[in-house]
């Protein structure tokens, strides 16, 4: 039982270069991680793998029955009410293990982005496939949920791709990783941090290598010039022109020179050089080092002239049959830099929708990034990229480089991916120079680069954020304050506290 590409080329339709050329991997038993920045081909080498795309060039070696976890969790798995039925001990132990409710298929659209992903994972194992797929498992996950997801995953026995920016799940679960460079992929052994250490260090060699022979070309470049002004310099000596006609010595001269071979001399070293020149010229160009951007992309005005972004007195608002979720008063100023965690179904997009709602802030002040967008709305956002002034079309790119995409590639379709999305919709909100960011689960869908750019992008930040996530790790470099959602019965409670250190 083997996954394989053989020589691979694929094309998007109506793509002006490669997306993967000439790509040679062998996937075996256990958990391959497939890595790389937003837009690099991840998810389309799953749909290579299922079969759902098929190479222009190459061929895939693929075994009989695969399963695949989409990003999105618009639309229950179809499976899902057989898996909540189903009677045997495998079915039950993931019910229990993931805690799935019995009555998820009926309730599929009130369930948390998080509760869905559960159950689609949940389903996938339960079918247990030769080959399972999965699309950013940990998206939308809270922790102690992603540890018992990660021990599911490890359990595991079939051929496994994984596309994650959970760190610490790549690390826990993957023998190997796919590194994706359009067109390149190469394959490097162990978890995500050993083997992006391993890219790294090759990536800081290629750099030397590459400052070394530009170097080298420039003192060729320099060395070339000297050497054809001697050369013309000695042209101009054995022209008989402008000698005078009685000048026999100097004519007689000229010819003892051009005998002995000495007048081209400085002519053919010229050339030579020309030569090695070209040579050096070829050699540079064959470099293919990433460039690296600056995170700090903030226009001037991105901070409110009002103290308070919003004041909110206290409430409670109802959730899902009989909780309620129970608020303070709140406040938030206009350089607060806030985090709301809490386990998932809990309430907190709904209070950040209360919130939104009730904002001291002019509307095209605000930057809001919601979980998900649906495809339809992601064309329309892209389709408005292509109208924007070059002005500021240059500052969404600014902003996509920085944050680790290649812009060229993000504009030759509007089909983008959430990650690529995400960033976008960050950067048309940074042209309207945002009092407030509001970002539910900002770390979903970008790639593991683009998370460590967005840590260092946010900590510039000058206005207010507010910043719903699970993951702690990005938290922690950011946020100043933390609003904490937990359930005591049926109420969800508000809990408040300090994160010193972290305001920039």
């Amino acid at each position: 039982m083997v996954l394989a590409f053989h020589h691979l080329t694929f094309t998007h339709e109506n793509a002006l270069a490669p997306l993967l050329e000439d790509v040679t991997a062998h996937f075996s038993e256990g958990w391959t991680g497939v890595v790389g920045a937003n837009g690099a081909g991840k998810t389309t080498v799953l749909h290579l793998a299922a079969g759902d795309l098929q190479p222009e060039k190459g061929t895939i070696s693929r075994p009989d029955y695969i399963v695949f976890c989409p990003q999105r969790t618009d639309d229950p798995p179809i499976q899902l009410p057989l898996f909540l039925s189903a009677t045997e001990a495998e079915a039950a132990v993931l019910r229990g293990k993931l805690q799935i409710g019995e009555e998820w298929a009926d309730r599929w659209p009130t369930l948390s982005h998080g509760e869905r992903k559960r159950a689609q994972i949940a389903v996938a194992l339960w079918q247990q496939p030769d080959l399972l797929l999965i699309d950013e498992p940990t998206n939308h996950i809270d922790i102690a949920a992603r540890t018992l997801l990660a021990e599911a995953l490890a359990a595991f026995r079939g051929i496994g791709l994984l596309v994650s920016h959970d760190r610490e799940l790549l690390d826990l679960l993957c023998r190997q990783c796919l590194f994706l460079d359009p067109p390149q992929a190469v394959m490097r052994p162990g978890g995500y941090t050993k083997a992006a250490a391993e890219a790294r260090r090759e990536e800081d060699s290629l750099r030397v290598e590459c400052q070394t022979a530009q170097q080298h070309l420039e003192r060729l470049s320099k060395a070339a010039q000297r050497r054809h002004a001697e050369a013309a310099r000695a042209d101009r000596k054995k022209s008989k022109r402008g000698l005078a006609r009685g000048d026999s010595d100097g004519r007689a001269r000229i010819d003892r020179a051009r005998v002995s071979g000495k007048d081209g001399q400085a002519g053919r070293l010229a050339h030579q050089l020309s030569g090695r020149l070209a040579h050096a010229r070829e050699h540079v160009a064959s470099f293919q080092v990433k460039k690296r951007y600056a995170a700090s992309f903030w226009l001037e005005g991105s901070i409110s002239p009002r103290q308070r972004l919003f004041t909110i007195p206290a409430d409670t608002l109802a959730l899902d049959g009989s909780r309620r979720l129970i608020i303070p008063d709140l406040t938030m100023l206009h350089q607060d830099r806030i985090a709301l965690t809490g386990a998932n179904g809990l309430g907190k997009s709904t209070l950040v929708r209360h919130i939104l709602h009730r904002l001291n802030v002019p509307e095209e002040r605000l930057i809001y990034l919601p979980q998900e967008i649906d495809l339809a709305r992601t064309r329309d956002i892209m389709a408005a990229v292509h109208r924007l002034s070059p002005e500021q079309l240059g500052v969404v790119m600014t902003v996509v480089s920085a944050l680790g995409s290649r812009p060229e590639r993000l504009l030759r379709h509007l089909d983008v991916s959430p990650g690529e999305l995400r960033k976008v919709l960050l950067a048309l909100g940074i042209i309207r120079r945002p009092h407030l960011v509001v970002m539910d689960e900002p770390t979903n869908h970008l790639d593991l680069q683009a998370i460590e750019c967005l840590e260092d992008a946010l900590r510039d930040c000058p206005c207010g954020l507010l910043l719903v996530s699970h993951d702690l790790r990005f938290l922690s470099r950011i946020a100043d304050t933390r609003w904490h959602l937990q359930q005591e019965g049926a109420a969800v409670t508000l809990s408040t506290s300090y994160l010193p250190g972290n305001r920039c």
